[in-house]
């Protein structure tokens, strides 16, 4: 394990909150601020590979959106969050892309945050849900100051957010590494292994009470089995595609309500959260088309009075906060490393089966993003886990494995 990595995926559990000025600093900004600039000279050195269609997809999506920034709210907001953003976005990808360069690189990070999730995360959170007292975050408060905590109990049960400003992200956190630990550290492990390690990962993301992280899982594991239960069949992933496109046209053409609609309704826990989230969609996307290029105040996009200033859309926040141009370079950037990843040659096996776990990640973020945001942690995180698939591009078999096509 790369020192910068570990010290980054650790300082992410780390709830910490330091003000220099107007910015609010967190451990991990910290981390990004100290590793970005060395990042950025090995990747422009070319130590992480040859630069990537993703990387510069990147790298003008920030540009963007602090241009968006400046023209929206002048050039010191542009400066201060056009800065933090230049270090939660290309700061955890740049170091994924500089220190995660092989198999042995990919499983080490996933070992970490299983062992976060496992041994730091799940004990903590089971003490939570039962006291209804955020024990872990008040042990970190007795040193420094963390952020203000928030009760957000949810059918009679307390809500994980542990060392998190917010359940979600605990849940996304927690939970975006099921299919990692199910095919990377499970690899070539019997199966009872495989489903335990797994099971403690789904179980401490189910803590949060939240459906955001429930979707996730739910995406995830149903991917797995289909992945397991089709093995034997070259083609299944395209066979999957067609039968969601089919399914998804039929439904369009006979319900009521969009396949979106639908999808989404079956992992909240209430009907005032679904309606919730469609308001939001409707008014953002109105607000999104009224300022197309630099987008608007989060504060003031147009909407009911009685609506709150969030947006629970990943991919909607982009194009009210940035306008339309970053609300395309975003998903753009995870569809173009998705893609390059998935039509890469001549893998073995063991390198198809982290590829796999890397495709069933995104997939899930991509999924869980449409009724979620991420921001902070689970920012990072996401983008981290993004980059953290690049090297696959660069990887050749071992030598006398068995080639996949």
């Amino acid at each position: 394990m790369h020192w910068p990595v570990a010290l980054f995926l650790i300082s992410l559990i780390v709830p910490w909150v330091f003000f220099f000025g107007p910015l609010r600093m967190s451990v991990y900004r910290i981390v990004l601020l100290v590793t970005v600039a060395p990042c950025l000279v090995m990747w422009m050195a070319g130590k992480a590979g040859r630069i990537r269609f993703t990387d510069i997809v990147l790298l003008l999506y920030w540009l963007w959106a602090t241009l968006s920034l400046g023209v929206t709210h002048g050039s010191d907001t542009a400066m201060q969050s056009g800065g933090i953003l230049f270090i939660e976005t290309l700061g955890p990808y740049l170091l994924a892309r500089c220190y995660i360069r092989d198999a042995d690189d990919f499983y080490n990070v996933t070992q970490l945050l299983f062992r976060i999730v496992v041994f730091v995360l799940l004990p903590f959170g089971l003490l939570e849900i039962v006291s209804g007292q955020n024990i872990s975050r008040a042990l970190f408060s007795m040193v420094l100051p963390t952020f203000t905590e928030i009760q957000a109990p949810r059918l009679g049960l307390t809500r994980v957010s542990s060392v998190f400003d917010h359940p979600i992200l605990f849940g996304v956190f927690t939970g975006s590494i099921f299919a990692l630990v199910y095919l990377v550290l499970g690899y070539r492990k019997n199966p009872i292994e495989r489903f335990v390690m797994t099971g403690l990962v789904g179980a401490t993301s189910m803590l949060s009470v939240s459906s955001g992280p429930l979707t996730a899982l739910a995406v995830q594991a149903m991917l797995l089995c289909w992945n397991g239960l089709l093995r034997t069949i070259t083609s299944r992933w395209k066979l999957l595609i067609g039968l969601a496109t089919s399914l998804t046209l039929a439904v369009e053409l006979v319900a009521n309500r969009s396949a979106m609609d639908i999808f989404v309704s079956f992992f909240l826990f209430d009907d005032g959260s679904y309606f919730y989230r469609k308001m939001i969609w409707e008014y953002g996307v109105a607000a999104a088309l009224n300022n197309p290029l630099f987008g608007t105040d989060l504060n003031t996009w147009e909407r009911p009075e009685w609506m709150g200033a969030s947006i629970d859309n990943f991919w909607l926040f982009h194009a009210v906060r940035y306008g339309l141009p970053a609300a395309f370079l975003m998903p753009l950037a995870l569809l173009s490393v998705f893609l390059a990843v998935s039509f890469k040659k001549g893998l073995d096996d063991k390198l198809d089966e982290y590829r796999t776990a890397f495709l069933i990640t995104m997939t899930s973020f991509f999924v869980v993003a449409w009724s979620v945001h991420f921001w902070d942690t689970a920012y990072v995180l996401f983008i981290f886990l993004m980059g953290s698939g690049v090297w696959l591009l660069d990887a050749k078999p071992t030598a006398g494995a068995a080639r996949r096509t």
